[in-house]
């Protein structure tokens, strides 16, 4: 059973829609790619963790904190005996190890996921003590991209490399598990104590000014959109969306962009810089959104 669904990260959404509406500095643009990556990789293995028929408890993307220190667990599987924590890494092409330091084919050493790994088994076992149980964990890096390779593999260390992923699993799946509120009281506890806020450094700043204007496709993200009776339509790839719904989804990335401005007609019909009068706007927001004030001073929420 998923307890605690996938999620896509807040300050991954934030960075997706600065991406293509400004020029992202360098340090930060690398940042949204590795955000993403780890992502898609954790929605990759989320997709294969589903299809887990043993009577299990799933929960995804939790931010913990034990004893003033925040830890991540990308994938928790609780099973009747066991806690499988799995740190999940989506990387591409060649890597290794060498004086057990972790490095890339152009021999940058990198952050070693088996020293993540430990440092979370750790502080999850912390955690367990701190709440009374003791469930025991096993604990793994899973590699998930199937492009990748790594030379000079320790042998006796707990890495599940693409090709043994579904062998992984089928030993979890049937392994026999019978759950009672122990468990569930265990799977409530974490999602309780899961922490919302990001665990990477503040974003970047940026201002109304300098990002492009305009509604974005919702499925290439281009800019070239036009009006074609009560639809919106991508130039660059044709997908057709109602402007009612691309409107009410481009009011929802601002208020994410823009948490502190007021929604108004005015607002809104220059954010979306596109063929939609702002008697139409004006509209679509009555229809969707709470009315304060009165005549000019009217906003939405």
């Amino acid at each position: 059973m998923n307890k605690k669904p996938l999620t896509k990260p807040p300050d991954l959404i934030i960075l997706g829609f600065l991406n293509t509406r400004m020029n992202l500095p360098k340090d930060d643009k690398q940042n949204y790619l590795s955000l993403k990556k780890g992502y898609e990789g954790e929605v990759m293995f989320n997709s294969l963790t589903e299809n887990l028929e043993c009577n299990c408890l799933i929960l995804n993307g939790l931010l913990l904190e034990v004893n003033n220190t925040k830890f991540q667990i990308d994938s928790l599987i609780i099973t009747q005996q066991t806690i499988y924590m799995n740190e999940v890494k989506n990387f591409e092409g060649d890597y290794y190890y060498e004086n057990q330091r972790f490095y890339s084919s152009n021999g940058t050493e990198r952050k070693d996921p088996l020293l993540q790994l430990k440092r979370s088994t750790s502080l999850l076992r912390q955690l367990l003590q701190n709440l009374g149980l003791y469930l025991p964990i096993e604990a793994w890096v899973v590699y998930i991209n199937p492009e990748f390779t790594l030379y000079q593999a320790p042998r006796n260390e707990p890495i599940i490399f693409p090709t043994q992923t579904n062998r992984y699993l089928k030993k979890i799946n049937t392994t026999p598990s019978k759950l009672n509120g122990k468990h569930e009281k265990l799977a409530d506890k974490f999602i309780s104590l899961h922490m919302e806020e990001s665990p990477y450094p503040k974003l970047l700043t940026y201002n109304y000014d300098q990002l492009r204007k305009g509604i974005t496709c919702e499925v290439c993200h281009s800019f070239s959109i036009f009006v074609r009776g009560k639809n919106c339509v991508c130039g660059e790839c044709g997908h057709e969306e109602e402007v009612e719904s691309a409107v009410l989804r481009s009011v929802e990335e601002f208020k994410l962009l823009f948490p502190d401005w007021k929604i108004t007609t005015h607002v809104i019909h220059d954010w979306c810089r596109v063929a939609v009068s702002k008697k139409r706007i004006s509209r679509i927001l009555r229809r969707n959104f709470k009315i304060i004030g009165d005549r000019r001073w009217v906003f939405y929420e």
